[in-house]
């Protein structure tokens, strides 16, 4: 009972996880974390650094009261891919370089970006996805009129 109050009190004051606790008190780790879980203190990865307490993840009351977007730019690889599969002087023909030594990833068709939409409803968690050629105003404006339908 004593050694369980040592446990707890360590994690509460330096926010230790189960090995440095069990070093510093010469305890297994596995005593300590079957000590920690016992009590139901919270993972480490789940607590605020600076004031020790569990983060919440943000929810809504109902669909479509909080919806997140996001865009991610994805680079495309060429059929066999990159030079990193086929080697530098292989994979460096599918570079295109102008009299001026400026790559241009556009005239190449396979060079360039997809962008990957995304909208994720805070309520159902359920995830709506497009991958579009571009992540101008217009095109996300589009997206999410989609999304939203």
């Amino acid at each position: 009972m004593r050694t369980e109050r040592r446990i707890i009190k360590v994690r509460c004051l330096r926010r230790w996880g189960p090995a440095r606790i069990g070093y510093l008190l010469g305890l297994h780790p596995s005593t300590v974390h079957r000590v920690l879980t016992r009590y139901g203190l919270a993972t480490l990865r789940w607590l605020d650094r600076a004031t020790g307490r569990v983060i919440r993840r943000m929810e809504s009351a109902r669909c479509g009261d909080l919806v997140h977007l996001d865009v991610k730019k994805l680079g495309k690889i060429p059929d066999g891919g990159g030079w990193r599969m086929l080697g530098r002087a292989v994979g460096g023909h599918n570079r295109q370089v102008h009299s001026t030594g400026v790559t241009n990833a556009y005239r190449n068709p396979v060079r360039g970006y997809h962008f990957l939409h995304t909208a994720i409803d805070a309520h159902s968690r359920l995830a709506y996805s497009e991958m579009l050629a571009d992540e101008r105003k217009e095109t996300a404006a589009a997206f999410w009129t989609r999304a939203n339908a």
